[in-house]
């Protein structure tokens, strides 16, 4: 812990707490504030102007990261005959129907997404209460029930990030790694922003993202200048 609080004090030296970044400039400290012993995510949170509770509010998408994520993405496809042949060719870890389901009511947890052919929703649709409380609930909107499984699965593991909106207001994910270029991580920020920005709901009114704080795991959160995102 002692190690840990030396490192947060070192961070919190190279910034200036009452200032807001360019994501450039984030991204560059946080970068130089990593010195944990592992490889650091990179998180991001933005505070939105939205209620969640109204549906003309919700917001949630997603994007691909230019530089990927740094995280190995473990996929769990709901499919049959060729389509399930295709998911496993596109690199799937878990694929299958009813067995799959079995597996999952039993507590497997080994996947960060699950993707499925349209005719498996039947079957996925019971495991709701085990998928939904993770976020991991395949959905049209976002690509994850698809008849193309393959490309799905592909894009998943390329750095594909989903976000959605919490109860509070606020997204949050992670965008890349401590390890990766300052400006690789900005770049991936940069991404994620905009694709936040062009998620706007028609029921946001006033400003939309109020707050931007980006860190590593273990470092200080750094205040990013919301108004240089249009909105």
């Amino acid at each position: 812990m002692m190690a840990s609080g030396k490192r947060l004090k070192s961070g919190y030296e190279l910034i200036d707490r009452n200032k807001t970044y360019t994501v450039d400039e984030a991204a560059k400290i946080i970068k130089a504030a990593a010195k944990a012993k592992f490889d650091e995510t990179i998180e991001i949170a933005v505070n939105l102007g939205v209620d969640p509770r109204h549906a003309d509010q919700m917001v949630r998408g997603s994007v691909t990261m230019p530089n990927g994520t740094g995280k190995t993405m473990r996929v769990a496809v709901f499919a049959r005959d060729t389509k399930a042949d295709e998911a496993k060719s596109a690199g799937a870890e878990l694929v299958g129907a009813e067995d799959l389901a079995d597996l999952i009511q039993k507590g497997e947890q080994g996947f960060d997404r699950v993707i499925a052919s349209p005719d498996m929703m039947g079957i996925v649709g019971r495991l709701g209460k085990v998928l939904g409380p993770r976020g991991l609930m395949p959905n049209p909107k976002l690509g994850t029930v698809t008849q193309d499984v393959a490309s799905a699965v592909k894009t998943a593991k390329a750095g594909e990030v989903q976000f959605r909106v919490e109860k509070a207001g606020v997204v949050h994910a992670g965008i890349g790694k401590a390890s990766f270029e300052a400006e690789k991580i900005a770049q991936n920020a940069q991404a994620f922003l905009d694709a936040l920005q062009k998620s706007r709901p028609a029921g946001a009114k006033g400003t939309y993202m109020k707050k931007i704080t980006m860190s590593s795991t273990m470092g200080p959160g750094i205040f990013i200048d919301a108004t240089q995102i249009a909105g």
